[in-house]
């Protein structure tokens, strides 16, 4: 496939999907890995490692490649690379967009969450005061390299992350991804190469789409947060110890957030229905025993598409078509009590 030129306000990106690895690391002053993506390559250049996991997402990590950044010489005309999942490119990208205010910045996603979500859409940041990504930037990169191959050795847990976002994705829009997912599950969850390379690129092209479209998250942007305000904020409740993935959140949040409009008059309730059932087939939990409902209703108020101090809700009435509303406390709790 061809690579794909896109603009997003005044940045200009270039999307670049390829069949072999051999490529993915050329024209880096300086690349970022962490302690598990590390081990999948062999660099030979100037590179930096990061502790892996979410915990280690914040300033202080930022701030220590920075210091890395300056240690080395590195000017404006720079080129960061990041290589690993979202928390990865998250933290570079901030990084790269503080750097001497703006250095170049080209993307390396190795896990399914961040090839269709966190590396596809120009967001960076960090979690702060206990609340996810609070802190960031928007800062689209010059190149996104997606090598699709790197899912198969995923483990299990981290490829069902990864495949919620895509599901949510094809909620959102793109028909052909969703009767995919629904049509092909042996074929999806046994990371046949044909099929995995064909809804990442689908997913993938659907994000850029509404990226370039909306890259501030003024409008139709905001619609990708469908099911994330009940998902960051299981997230919090449970104190980011692990026990749910983003992903696993995320698919958790579709369902609730479907409930919450059939509750309302708003979903219809057979669309709830068919991605209730799709939910189920890729097995994911949809309940959250021992969360708090009331705590996670707490943790709602700090979402980030909150207006006036109110949050709002992406909701949906079928396939494709999407909105988003206010909710009163007690209407959200009645649809929490039932998740948990």
């Amino acid at each position: 496939m061809d690579p794909i030129t896109f603009q997003t306000g005044e940045f200009t990106s270039r999307l670049v999907f390829t069949d072999s690895p051999a490529t993915l690391l050329e024209g880096f002053d300086l690349t970022v890995f962490d302690t598990n993506t590390i081990k999948l390559f062999s660099p030979s250049a100037s590179h930096y490692v990061w502790q892996a996991g979410e915990t280690h997402k914040i300033w202080k990590s930022v701030e220590e490649l920075l210091a890395v950044c300056l240690e080395k010489g590195l000017g404006r005309d720079a080129v960061l690379g990041a290589v690993g999942g979202g928390v990865v490119t998250d933290m570079a990208a901030f990084a790269a967009s503080l750097y001497m205010r703006g250095i170049g910045l080209v993307l390396v996603p190795t896990t399914l969450l961040a090839m269709v979500d966190a590396a596809t859409g120009g967001k960076t940041g960090v979690d702060f005061g206990g609340f996810k990504n609070l802190v960031g930037t928007f800062y689209p990169a010059r190149e996104i390299r997606i090598w699709p191959g790197a899912v198969a050795s995923l483990p299990e847990r981290e490829y069902r992350s990864g495949l919620a976002e895509v599901i949510k994705h094809g909620m959102l829009g793109e028909q052909s991804l969703f009767r995919l997912l629904q049509n092909q599950r042996d074929a999806v969850l046994a990371r046949d190469g044909q099929v995995t390379s064909a809804f990442i690129r689908q997913a993938v092209q659907y994000k850029v789409g509404v990226v370039v479209r909306d890259l501030r998250e003024s409008g139709e942007r905001a619609f990708l947060n469908l099911g994330h305000t009940f998902a960051h904020a299981l997230e919090a409740e449970r104190g980011y110890d692990g026990s749910w993935s983003h992903g696993e959140a995320v698919a958790w949040g579709l369902d609730r957030a479907l409930a919450l409009g059939v509750s309302l008059g708003i979903t219809e309730p057979i669309w709830y229905q068919e991605v209730h059932d799709l939910l189920n087939s890729y097995q994911y939990r949809l309940k959250a025993p021992g969360a708090s409902p009331k705590a996670i209703l707490a943790a709602m108020k700090n979402d980030k598409k909150k207006k006036a101090g109110t949050v709002r809700f992406v909701l949906q009435r079928r396939l494709g078509e999407t909105l988003m509303t206010q909710v009163d406390d007690e209407s959200v709790l009645k649809i929490l009590e039932d998740g948990v």
